[in-house]
Formats: structure tokens, C-alpha cells, sequence
């Protein structure tokens, strides 16, 4: 059994040195991989029977469940033309409407391409042809559906918001920009569904209708000098960068290039490019789409510090701030580098990062071959993408938990959900063939081994993929058809975990391949019917959380192994479970009847665990992630580390409503409303303050029955003073002063039950006292009193 730390994983391929060979071994000759690739078109991939073939095909159903005419509603009653359908509900009837349209344009194409579906091809060209009509009647070149709160409350076109940030009025909180929220991420989002468009079958009215909606925005940032850009730039644009570099590619003109490489985040990007980690407290998803538009800059312009600051960011986010499901932040946001052990929570690992994160692998991947950056990305794919579609329904996590007893929530077969990651989730269903092979000058190269035959024009070939992994560790590529045979090399990738313990046969007999950059490499004159089989070891290990070798998780080869703690629909109250021992990966035992199971005793406690891939664990609660005792230590640790947990699980049963304050969507959730209040991070924890004159206000569901409660804050502020209401009545007035220095600390307040009498819901108001500072307040929680035990 071997064991790990995340370093030593990401180093990966690029330290091997041997593969294991049969003791009857043929040479192969020796091969150079080449310093650039690609991948097979999509449209040459078709997958066969397995996990992959059956997602995209829940996701094809799910897209023909989905309205083109419901998501074109406010793109139509915006530009002033009558609706044909009602608009959907959940973000789609919010102000950042019209952001689902765009990746559902993205995902018509990419199963066009993968299944050959030709009614996905329809739908995307009457989309086309629907927001041409809208942008005509509009006249300006813009088109789109994203609203606008005013004031007053009432929402409008949010169009409106652009004339005023041209003449300078420019107000951001982080994600609203002038009352819409985050309106040049949805534009992103359009303009990346128009481009795939084009791209899948040349439809020159989207390239028409792009060109048009870029030409309206580089009128609006020509009218901004370079302070007012950056303060526009302060609120997430997805990766406008990208757009406009790709319109730049389609057309030539250089005015796109130009507005490309004017939207540029400096706060974010330029520590990147000179090689500094600064993310912590920046929240994720909004900064990843910003490096894949400085990759695809340096693709198209050889411009180095791009892709430096790309490169960087890979490294730094895979190795620092990655969980081990390949997926990274928590609430939303990154940590401290080397910090992943501290937030192990309910609310880890957002798709869309993922989904963004592995499309920048393949950038850098594409850039010079190395099989470490696909074993991040067969990581990710397998044990988070796949985690993140009900295999039944079709439906989409937001997070996907990794605190022990957490279960994942989808959005719903309604569909009337339409967060970010149901629309990265239809696009990532969509495609699970576009990275299994790829190209490089004579090489073929076999990435991810996933069932499927493609097409290599190249050497006007068909070449198929029969594999049982990652269940079973073996795989054979076979050359079915082969028009112009001949010598070339294929590279099969060893991934890192395998330590060099792979066996490749030919024909079914084993060679010894050339070892370079995680492949093993045969180079031969390959004709019609040739196989080549590759057999991966796929051991037990466990590999430490990054900066944490006290924390860590169970992995069979590429698979994150889970502990099953029974079905979502039963609460789990237990604690979490810990791991004891010197070895305790060698007390597990494989359970009989085919599935991928495992039972272990003792090294484990409480009690003993049945542990299974992590992935399929959609309608079960988990625990990925273990603390690690010796046996004396565990003896020393076990009462205070009981009475902890006991602690907050008991708190957590109790809870009635939790507010994560400073994060985007609980506070949207909580229909938060502030003045003179900001956002906050410290030492991992997102919060929020409020200046003297302001305020912050925001509802939590109540129940019958004395409740309390709960404020977390940071020890060490400077002397304040704040008043906390309910419902306009004054529960408590707090101070804080640095009395408990270096540690966050939670003050209860018990709330009279006559105020909470006959209802559902109540708002909480935090108001600083003059020339005081409320908070920050890193989150607050209500929950029930204990019963006082009966005499």
C-alpha cells in the first residue's frame, strides 16, 4: 500500500522512471513526443456502454426537456417583441437572466457534435435566428436578457445600466454592477454560445449577431478611461477576455484583439504573471475564466506573460488549493494556499470551477503534451464532473460536499433551478469524448481511457477503446481500420499513482515502451487489427490534504474512495469518523458481488465503514476526508475529539437556519439588503461589516419554541459597538475588542419567544452605533434551545 501527499501526485508522470515488464519483453523502438498537440474533433468520438455514454445521454434528454422559447423570454420582451413562451424561474427570473441560454447554446452544439443528434443542431440555428430578430428590433447591436433593480425595487431591461457606466456612473459591489448581477458574465455566456455556433457548422448569422454585440461593448469601453475599466473589471466578466480573443480569430479584425487585451483584472492577474499566490479570499469561479482568456491570448498573439500567468495559476491551484476530488474553494472562495484540511465542508468544491479548471488543462496540455496535466484532469473528471449529474434525472449539484455525512442536493427535474452549474453541467454532459485522444505531429495520443471508437483522419483510421476502467485497471486500444499503415508512435498515459507499475503488450505480447512526459511510448510500423493493451495497477493509498499529512483520503487508482454512511434521506448525527493506525489501508477487504467495495474493522472509529467510489454516492452521505491517529493518539485524543464533534453535530441538528454572510448566493438566497456594508475575508472565513450610517438586513426562517441566536466574529477587532434586531426589536448590543486574541469565537443570543409567535420567517437587522463598525460577522446561525432534562 502506497501513500501520498498531494506534491508528490502532482509531480506525478514527470517522475518516472520504469514500467513494469513481463520478463519475456520485446523492444520498442525510441520515440520523441512532440511540443504541441490537439485533440480529435468531438464529432470523431463515439462513445461506448459505460458511465460517460450514459450521462450524456440523461443530458441529451435533459436538453430536449429544456425551451428555447422560455430562455429567449426576456431577450424578446427586452427588444420590445412579443414573448412566445413564460419565462423559467430559480436565476433565469432574476437580474443575471439570459446566462443559461448562452451555455445551453454551448451544449446544443457539443452533443451535435458528440452524438450526431441533428435536432440539436436545429435548435441552435432557430436560437441564432430568434436573437438576430431581437438585436434587429433593438437597432444598437446589443441583444440580451439580463435585468436591472432599480431603486425602487422594480426590475427593467438591464441594458440601461450601460449608458451610465459610460458616462462614468460605475457602481460594484464584487457581483452587481449598477443593480444587475454580474451583467458581463451573461455576456460572456452569449458570446461563447454564438462562437460554438459558428464554430460547429458555420453558421455566419451567429458570427453576424457576435460581431454586432461586440461592436456595442467596445463603444461602451471606449467611453472608460483605464481607473473606470478596472473598477468595471472589479465585477466578474466570466471570460469576456476569451470572447473577444476568439471574435479577433474568426474575423481578423484587430479592434477585437485590442478590447481583448484591454480587459485585464490587474488586481487578480498581474501577482499570476509575476509568479505570486494572492488568491486566498478571491472568490474562485470568477477568477478561472480570466486565465483561460490569457491562454487562449498567448495561443493567438506567442505573447509570453499570458501564458505565464496561466501556467501559474494551474500549478498554484492544483497543488495548493485543489480537494482531492480535483475540485477547489469553499463557499465559493479560495483559502490560504496549503489550507484544504481546515474546510472540509458542506459547501466545497463549486462545479463550475472544475468544469473552467479542466478547460484550462487542455490549453496547457495543448501547448507542450505531459500526462501530469491529464492525471488532474482525469481527477477531476471522474470523481467530481461525474459526482455532479444525477445519473436518473439529469439534474445538477451547485457544491459537491465533502464534510463527513453531507449529501449532495441536485437541482430539480423541474428545472426551474438555473444556477451557474446547471449550466456548466449541460455542457460538461455533453462532451465526455473531447479529451480521450489526442494528436501531435505522427503521435497518437490516448489520454483518458474511457469506452469509445474514433476517427483519425490522419492516417484514415478507426481505433477503438475497450475498457472496464477504473473498476478494472486494464485497457486495449485496437487499430479496427487502418488506410495508410505504417510507423508512427502512440502514447498511452501511465498517471503518476501507478509509480511506474504499468505492463504494455502489443498483440498480446508484453514490450518495454520508451518512458517520456507520463506516457508510455510504442513506436512501430502499426497495420489494420493491430491491439495494444495497457494494464494499470489500482491499489489502496491515501494521500494527505495539502499542508495537512494528519488529514487525509482513501484513493483506488484514479477513483476517490468514499466511506458509505446510508442514504441522503436519513440525517446523520454521528461523528465524523476518524482513521487509526499505522497502515490501515491494509485492513481493507474487498466485498463479493462485482461492485467496488470494500469493508473495513477497526482502523476505523467509532466503528468499522463499507467504503465505495465516492462519484456514485448521489443519493448517500459520505466521508471523504479522515483525521489520522496513531493508536495512542487516538486514545489521548478520543474524549475531547467526541465531546467536538458531538458538540457540532448537536448544534447542527438543532439548527433551524444558517446565514453565510459576504458570500453571493446565500445572501441572495436570504434576500440580504445593506447600505454602507461590505463584504469581508479573514483567515479563510467570508463575512460582513457594516460603517457607521449603514446597515445590513436580511430574513431566517424561525420555528415555534425558544430559539438562539448565534454570531461568529474575530477575535482580535478594534473596540465597536453594533446593535442586532429582529423584526425591528432589539435583542442585544454587542461589543467587540481584542479580548480573544488569534481565534474566531461565537456569542448566542436567546430570542423572546413572543416575537417569534405564529411565524415562518424573521429579518435580522445589524446597525453599527455612531462612528462604530458593525462586525465583521463571519456567518450567524439560529437554532433551538435544549430542552432542560426533565427532574
Amino acid at each position: 500500500m502506497v501513500r501520498t501527499n498531494r506534491r508528490e501526485w502532482m509531480r506525478g508522470a514527470a517522475g518516472l522512471a520504469m514500467v513494469g515488464v513481463a520478463p519475456k519483453a520485446i523492444a520498442a523502438g525510441s520515440s520523441t513526443l512532440p511540443d504541441k498537440a490537439e485533440p480529435l474533433p468531438l464529432s470523431a468520438i463515439r462513445l461506448r456502454p459505460s458511465i460517460y455514454a450514459t450521462a450524456v445521454e440523461t443530458n441529451r434528454r435533459y436538453l430536449y426537456r429544456l425551451s428555447a422559447d422560455r430562455l429567449l423570454h426576456n431577450f424578446r420582451v427586452y427588444a420590445g417583441l412579443e414573448a412566445k413562451a413564460p419565462i423559467y424561474g430559480g436565476w433565469e427570473s432574476d437580474t443575471i437572466a439570459g446566462h443559461t441560454l448562452g451555455h445551453y447554446m454551448s451544449a446544443l452544439v457539443l452533443t451535435w457534435q458528440q452524438t450526431g443528434d441533428t435536432e440539436m443542431r436545429r435548435r441552435a440555428d432557430y436560437i441564432v435566428g430568434e436573437l438576430a430578430e431581437a438585436q434587429a428590433k433593438r437597432g444598437t447591436g446589443y441583444v440580451g436578457a439580463l435585468g436591472r433593480k432599480r431603486a425602487d425595487g422594480k426590475v427593467v431591461d438591464g441594458e440601461e445600466i450601460f449608458p451610465e457606466i459610460m458616462a462614468g456612473k460605475i457602481k460594484s459591489g464584487g457581483f452587481d454592477l449598477n443593480g444587475s448581477w454580474s451583467p458581463l458574465y451573461t455576456v460572456h455566456k452569449l458570446f461563447a454560445g454564438l462562437l460554438d455556433i459558428h464554430g460547429g457548422w458555420g453558421n455566419a448569422q451567429a458570427l453576424d449577431v457576435a460581431v454586432r454585440l461586440g461592436g456595442y461593448f467596445a463603444r461602451v469601453f471606449a467611453a472608460l478611461d483605464d481607473a473606470q475599466m478596472q473598477t468595471v473589471l472589479g465585477c466578474e466578466y466570466g471570460g469576456l477576455n476569451e470572447s473577444f480573443a476568439e471574435l479577433y480569430q474568426r474575423t481578423g479584425d484587430r479592434q477585437w484583439l485590442t478590447l481583448a487585451e484591454r480587459i485585464y483584472d490587474r488586481k487578480v492577474l498581474d501577482p499570476l504573471v509575476a509568479g505570486e499566490d494572492k488568491l486566498a479570499n478571491f472568490h474562485a469561479n470568477t477568477q478561472v475564466p480570466k486565465l483561460i482568456g490569457l491562454a487562449r491570448l498567448h495561443e493567438i498573439t506567442g505573447k509570453p506573460e499570458p501564458a505565464k500567468g496561466a501556467a501559474f495559476f494551474w500549478e498554484t491551484v492544483t497543488g495548493h488549493h485543489s480537494y482531492v476530488i480535483g475540485g477547489n474553494a469553499d463557499r465559493e472562495y479560495f483559502s490560504a494556499p496549503d489550507t484544504i484540511a481546515r474546510h472540509v465542508t458542506d459547501q466545497t468544491c463549486e462545479h463550475c470551477n472544475t468544469y473552467n479548471m479542466m478547460k484550462l488543462t487542455r490549453h496547457l496540455y495543448g501547448w507542450k503534451p505531459d500526462g501530469r496535466l491529464f492525471d488532474y484532469y482525469e481527477r477531476a473528471h471522474l470523481n467530481h464532473v461525474m459526482a455532479a449529474q444525477h445519473p436518473e434525472n439529469g439534474g445538477f449539484t451547485y457544491m459537491t460536499p465533502l464534510m463527513s455525512g453531507a449529501a449532495r442536493s441536485f437541482s430539480t427535474p423541474q428545472d426551474d433551478a438555473f444556477w451557474c452549474c446547471v449550466g456548466s453541467g449541460m455542457e460538461a454532459h455533453a462532451k465526455h469524448g473531447e479529451s480521450i485522444f489526442w494528436q501531435g505531429g505522427e503521435t497518437l495520443f490516448v489520454n483518458l481511457y474511457i469506452p469509445s471508437e474514433a476517427r483519425w483522419e490522419k492516417r484514415g483510421a478507426l481505433v477503438t477503446l475497450d475498457t472496464a476502467y477504473p473498476m478494472d485497471g486494464a485497457s486495449t486500444v485496437t487499430f479496427a481500420h487502418l488506410a495508410r499503415p505504417g510507423r508512427f508512435p502512440v502514447a498511452l498515459r501511465v498517471p503518476g499513482w501507478a509509480n511506474g507499475n504499468a505492463v504494455v503488450e502489443v498483440n498480446g505480447q508484453a514490450i518495454a515502451p520508451v518512458m517520456e512526459r507520463g506516457y508510455a511510448v510504442v513506436d512501430r510500423r502499426w497495420k489494420a487489427g493491430d491491439t495494444l493493451v495497457i494494464r494499470l495497477p489500482l491499489d489502496l493509498r491515501t494521500e494527505a490534504a495539502p499542508g495537512d499529512d494528519t488529514v487525509v483520503a482513501v484513493l483506488r487508482g484514479p477513483m476517490v474512495m468514499a466511506a458509505d454512511l446510508g442514504p441522503a434521506a436519513t440525517p446523520w448525527d454521528a461523528p465524523d469518523p476518524a482513521m487509526v493506525g499505522a497502515n490501515p489501508v491494509a485492513a481493507f477487504t474487498p466485498m463479493q458481488g462485482g461492485a467496488i467495495r470494500y469493508a473495513v474493522g477497526d482502523a476505523f472509529r467509532p466503528k468499522g465503514l463499507g467504503f465505495v467510489p465516492f462519484f456514485a454516492q448521489y443519493e448517500r452521505r459520505s466521508a471523504v476526508y479522515f483525521k489520522r491517529f496513531t493508536e495512542a493518539g487516538w486514545k489521548a485524543e478520543e474524549v475531547s475529539y467526541l465531546a467536538e464533534q458531538a458538540k457540532a453535530r448537536d448544534i447542527a441538528a438543532r439548527s433551524v437556519d444558517v446565514m453565510y454572510l459576504g458570500e453571493m448566493q446565500p445572501e441572495r438566497d436570504h434576500a440580504l439588503t445593506s447600505d454602507i456594508s461590505y463584504p469581508v475575508s479573514y483567515l479563510g472565513k467570508q463575512g460582513r461589516d457594516a460603517r457607521s450610517g449603514g446597515y445590513f438586513e436580511f430574513t431566517m426562517a424561525v420555528r415555534p419554541g425558544p430559539l438562539i441566536l448565534q454570531a461568529t466574529y474575530w477575535g482580535e477587532e478594534r473596540a465597536r459597538d453594533f446593535d442586532i434586531l429582529v423584526d425591528n426589536v432589539k435583542i442585544a448590543t454587542q461589543h467587540l475588542e481584542n479580548d480573544k486574541p488569534g481565534k474566531f469565537f461565537t456569542v448566542e443570543y436567546a430570542l423572546p419567544e413572543p416575537l417569534m409567535k405564529g411565524k415562518k420567517s424573521v429579518r435580522i437587522r445589524v446597525v453599527p452605533h455612531d462612528r462604530s463598525t458593525a462586525g465583521p460577522i463571519f456567518g450567524m446561525r439560529l437554532f433551538t434551545a435544549k430542552k432542560d432534562p426533565v427532574a
